[in-house]
């Protein structure tokens, strides 16, 4: 279960958008690049997300470029889930890898900023308690619920040794 706060994006938003390329020399210290994520969709984002804050965006989150350190700034700078209504492939891979949860929901526009939503990654439910409605959505298949779990790939294969798909 995740709760928190709903930031709200749109659609398109690139791997450039949540790690710009003029900070490409701070990839291998990303404590602090993580103080310029997504400042170049809402420059105010770096300063006021607060750990356990979610993302709400339109369709194709994190096209572009496949760096992995979009999503690992993401997390350093407290975002607690992703949700949209589809995400560019990649970067849906680079997420799961560390752990980062992400949810595809048709409805994502009917969630607004501000509002406090919680997820259930398990049952496939999203409920925005502020507007006292529930969505459903298709549940990570096991595997991969339990690698978000162990908060990412590398911590999985560090408890159970390699990871099996039945």
């Amino acid at each position: 279960m995740v709760k928190g706060k709903v930031w709200k994006f749109g659609d398109d938003i690139s791997t450039d958008h949540i790690a710009p390329g003029r900070y490409f020399h701070l990839r291998t210290n990303l404590s602090e690049l993580a103080k310029h994520v997504l400042e170049d969709a809402r420059e105010d984002f770096p300063e006021r997300v607060e750990k356990g804050d979610m993302i709400v965006a339109g369709k194709n989150f994190g096209m572009g470029s496949s760096r992995e350190h979009a999503p690992r700034i993401m997390k350093l700078a407290g975002v607690s889930c992703v949700i949209a209504k589809s995400f560019a492939r990649i970067f849906y891979r680079n997420s799961i890898n560390i752990g980062l949860p992400l949810v595809e929901l048709k409805e994502a526009e009917e969630i607004s900023e501000g509002d406090v939503v919680e997820v259930d990654l398990k049952n496939g439910t999203v409920e925005n308690l502020t507007k006292r409605k529930t969505y459903k959505f298709k549940p990570m298949p096991d595997f991969i619920l339990k690698i978000v779990e162990k908060g990412g790939i590398k911590n999985y294969i560090k408890e159970f040794g390699d990871y099996f798909v039945e």
